[in-house]
C-alpha cells in the first residue's frame, strides 16, 4: 500500500512538473497566449464552448490533449474511487438551520467514517454541525475545537437543547497550545479545515498517536509560507516549487457556486484588467501589478469608481480626461485572452490538488499509520470530496 501511493504521487508529480509552463503561471501576467502549439486552437473556441469544457474536467482534457500529449495519461492518475456511504437520517430539527447542500456532505461525511465507538475531536469546528450528527449517529462524546467564542456559544447551546454530548473548545489553534485535545484513545475528524489549521491538526493527531485521523482538506494557501511546504520525504524531493497561486488553482471548481456569483467574478476580472491597461498607460509599466482583494459591493457600483479606489491603493493620481469606456474595451478582448489561459489551467487543477493530497497521505504513513483515499461524496455536493482516512498501525 505504500508503495501503491509513493508511486503514484511520483508519476503525478513528473506529469506536472513535464507540464508546468502550461499551469504554473499568472494569467494576468499576459497580454497575449503564451503557448504558439495553443494559438490557433484557443482562437476559434468560443466562449459557449470554453465555458461546457470548463465544466467536464475530462471532456476539457481530452480535448486539449491533442496539443499536451501528458493529459492523455492524466485522467487514470486522478482517478480516486467513491465511496458509496450509508447516509444517516437526521431529525428535522438536527439539520435546520445548515445550508444547501452542506447537509448531504455532512451526513456523506459521517456515513463515510462510520465511527459509533471511539469518542471524536471535532476541528475548526464552527457550530459544531458535524460534530453534532457524529453525537446524533452514536458516538460516546465529541470535543469540538473552534476559534470563534460565539460560535462556540451557539453550538454549545445546541447541543445542551438536542441533549448531545459534546463539549466546545474555544482557542486560537495557530497560536494557542492545543496538544491537550488530542488523546490516543480518539477519533481526530477534520472537514475542510484550511491550509495551516489542517496541517497542525494533522502534526498534533499523529503526534499524540490518536487511533484515527480522518480529514478531507480545503484551500492548501491559507496561513502558509508563500512558497509551499511539503510534509512527505516525497514531495520534499520533487523539483516542483508550489506557490501560493498554484494552490489556488486546485480550488478553482465552482460546481457549487451560484450564477450571481460568476457573473461578479467575470466583471470583477474584467474591470481589473480594464484598471491595468489604465495603469501600464499612466506607469508607462509593462507589468501586471495587483490590487488588493475588496468586498464584492464595490463592483455593483461605477466604473470609474473602481478606478479611484484602486489608483489610491496603489498611490497613482488619475488625470481628469480619462475615456473609462475605451479602457473597458481593450478589458474585455484581453479578458478572452485570460480566460483562454486560465481554461489551459484548468486541466491540471486535480492534479494540482492529488498532488496536494497525496503528500499528507505520505505524511501520515510516515507517522505510523495504514492510510485510505477515497471520495466522500459526489462532486455535485462539494469538488473538495477527498476524503483521508488513517489507522494507526
Amino acid at each position: 500500500m505504500t508503495s501503491n501511493f509513493v508511486s503514484h504521487f511520483k508519476a503525478l508529480d513528473q506529469l506536472l512538473y513535464e507540464t508546468r509552463q502550461y499551469w504554473q503561471l499568472l494569467a494576468f501576467d499576459h497580454l497575449c497566449t503564451p503557448w504558439p502549439e495553443l494559438d490557433d486552437y484557443l482562437t476559434q473556441l468560443s466562449d459557449v464552448n470554453l465555458n461546457a469544457l470548463d465544466m467536464d474536467q475530462s471532456a476539457l482534457q481530452r480535448a486539449l490533449a491533442n496539443y499536451i500529449p501528458q493529459l492523455n495519461e492524466i485522467a487514470k492518475l486522478i482517478e480516486v474511487d467513491t465511496l458509496k456511504p450509508q447516509r444517516p437520517t437526521l431529525p428535522f430539527w438536527l439539520s435546520n438551520g445548515i445550508k444547501g447542500r452542506k447537509v448531504n456532505q455532512l451526513q456523506d461525511f459521517v456515513g463515510a467514517l462510520n465511527e459509533h465507538s471511539l469518542p471524536v475531536l471535532e476541528w475548526c469546528a464552527g457550530k459544531g454541525h458535524l460534530g453534532r450528527i457524529m453525537a446524533f449517529t452514536g458516538v460516546p462524546h465529541v470535543d469540538s475545537v473552534e476559534l470563534q467564542a460565539h460560535l462556540c456559544a451557539q453550538g454549545a447551546e445546541s447541543a445542551q437543547q438536542q441533549h448531545l454530548s459534546m463539549t466546545f473548545h474555544c482557542a486560537d489553534i495557530l497560536q494557542d497550545p492545543v496538544e491537550q485535545y488530542f488523546r490516543p484513545q480518539q477519533h481526530a475528524v477534520a472537514l475542510h479545515a484550511c491550509g495551516k489549521l489542517h496541517q497542525n491538526f494533522m502534526s498534533e493527531a499523529s503526534k499524540a498517536g490518536c487511533e484515527k485521523i480522518s480529514l478531507s482538506p480545503c484551500c492548501y494557501h491559507l496561513f502558509t509560507p508563500a512558497q509551499y511546504e511539503p510534509m512527505s520525504d516525497a514531495a520534499k524531493q520533487s523539483l516542483l516549487k508550489l506557490t501560493h497561486n498554484d494552490m489556488k488553482l486546485a480550488l478553482q471548481e465552482t460546481v457549487t457556486a451560484p450564477t450571481r456569483v460568476g457573473k461578479v467574478r467575470k466583471k470583477e476580472v474584467l474591470w481589473r484588467l480594464a484598471f491595468d491597461a489604465l495603469r501600464r498607460e499612466i506607469t508607462h509599466s509593462d507589468k501586471y501589478v495587483s490590487v488588493p482583494s475588496v468586498n464584492k459591493a464595490i463592483f455593483s457600483g461605477e466604473f470609474d469608481e473602481f478606478c479611484h479606489w484602486a489608483a489610491n491603493q496603489k498611490g497613482i493620481s488619475l488625470p481628469e480626461d480619462i475615456d473609462y469606456g475605451a479602457y473597458l474595451e481593450v478589458a474585455r478582448q484581453r479578458q478572452q485572452i485570460t480566460e483562454r489561459i486560465e481554461f489551459v489551467r484548468h486541466a491540471f487543477r486535480r492534479a494540482i490538488e492529488l498532488w496536494l493530497v497525496l503528500d499528507r497521505v505520505l505524511y501520515l504513513q510516515a507517522a505510523g499509520y495504514d492510510v485510505t483515499l477515497k471520495q466522500f461524496c459526489e462532486k455535485s455536493l462539494t469538488p473538495r470530496n477527498l476524503l483521508i482516512q488513517a489507522v494507526k498501525r
